[in-house]
């Protein structure tokens, strides 16, 4: 490890009698660049679940190989308290215009992200032990300018308060039931049930539909490749740019489904006559699904009857009648989202400014995020921003249809 660090008896938390836990005890801190190190401690928090995969330790584990990510790159941060692990913090080394940031490994490629924590001995330190608590595992955070914690999850219960600064910046959705009928129930209503049938009718007289749930090793390579083609059709109709394609990321989602991977996948496919013609990309962990991706065909002949939407109303039958508790759907508003979530969760972007740098890198990503919020909430500024974008992406694959090389 890169070296343990004990508070002085000046900066002992107090952490009472909860939890059976010393009543005074010594805040140790660790950090290292191996994720090898801490997987025992990571699994140990995992028991009591996670928010998103971003906490799981396959995920994170087959990240960074996947991405071939090098040592000095990453940051692994535990905290305990008497021996026992209290939270754990896994950061990215990046530098992004000049400035050298600390952030989570996937990004937004997950709904939200958070330090994993023992979440009820987290909140019995209080306001002034959870500040000492953040600020001794950023102490650790060395080579960095700033620390970018992007999507962090507000439920209300004030863990992460202290942690930096935070702003306000999305909203995760999730559905949660404890039955496919509770659901059905409190989120269809009866004309609901009559449009998504009638959709229904009308995809099914185009021909035969199928549902699957495809998993590790079996044969999705066509129903991956299926998926990206339609993800990048839909990102050029609203003129933004293909994350999957930009940041190289389809050889992670492929070789996801690997058997071997530890990450455990579950595929949904719509076919129409064989053909796929919507997909949902999902991650379980323990009780819970989380959708990362998904897709459906931009062909005009069926859109009719609402591919994607019919492969959704399959999916949640599915999730709850095998008795997973959340269908989180990730961050962004969405129509489907607003018909199928009745959790709606604040995500905020928390920032630690560590140099004189990175104040200036943090303001200005304040700024940006500010903007970028009012115009995601006013339509017509929204609107400008997608035909800006379209032009942009245009003139992007003209110039390269033009070079030679």
């Amino acid at each position: 490890m890169l070296g343990g660090m004990m508070l002085d008896s000046s900066d002992r938390l107090d952490v009472g009698d909860a939890n059976d836990v010393s009543t005074i005890g010594a805040l140790v801190v660790t950090a290292t660049d191996k994720i090898a190190e801490v997987e025992d401690v990571w699994r140990r928090l995992e028991t009591a679940g996670v928010e998103s995969p971003g906490q799981s330790y396959d995920f994170i584990r087959y990240w960074v190989e996947d991405r071939a990510i090098a040592a000095r790159d990453q940051l692994y941060v535990v905290a305990s308290i008497g021996g026992r692990p209290l939270a754990l913090m896994a950061l990215y080394r990046r530098r992004l215009f000049g400035i050298r940031v600390l952030k989570w490994f996937p990004g937004s490629h997950v709904g939200c992200n958070a330090p994993l924590v023992d979440r009820e001995r987290v909140s019995t330190l209080g306001v002034e032990g959870r500040k000492a608590l953040w600020r001794a595992m950023m102490d650790k955070a060395t080579g960095a300018d700033a620390i970018y914690l992007r999507a962090v999850p507000d439920e209300g219960n004030g863990l992460f308060d202290e942690l930096g600064s935070a702003l306000a910046v999305e909203t995760l959705y999730r559905s949660q039931f404890n039955s496919w009928e509770e659901c059905d129930q409190v989120q269809r209503s009866r004309s609901r049930r009559k449009h998504d049938r009638q959709q229904g009718d009308r995809l099914s007289a185009l021909g035969e539909v199928t549902f699957e749930e495809l998993r590790n090793g079996n044969d999705t390579a066509d129903v991956v490749a299926t998926m990206f083609r339609h993800r990048s059709a839909r990102f050029r109709q609203m003129g933004v740019r293909d994350p999957f394609v930009t940041e190289n990321m389809l050889g992670f989602y492929e070789q996801s489904l690997r058997p071997d991977s530890a990450i455990d996948v579950r595929l949904h496919v719509l076919r129409l006559n064989g053909e796929v013609v919507a997909t949902r990309y999902n991650i379980v962990h323990g009780n819970r699904m989380f959708c990362l991706i998904s897709s459906m065909s931009d062909d005009s002949r069926i859109q009719g009857g609402s591919p994607g939407k019919q492969c959704l109303l399959r999916v949640m039958q599915k999730v709850f009648d095998e008795g997973y508790g959340i269908f989180d759907m990730g961050a962004g508003f969405t129509d489907e989202k607003r018909h199928w979530c009745n959790v709606q969760v604040p995500l905020r972007m928390h920032y630690l400014a560590l140099t004189p740098q990175g104040r200036l890198a943090v303001a200005g990503h304040e700024l940006f995020q500010r903007v970028r919020a009012r115009v995601k909430a006013d339509k017509r500024l929204m609107s400008w921003a997608r035909a800006i974008g379209q032009v942009v992406h245009g003139r992007g694959r003209q110039a390269r249809s033009h070079d030679p090389h």
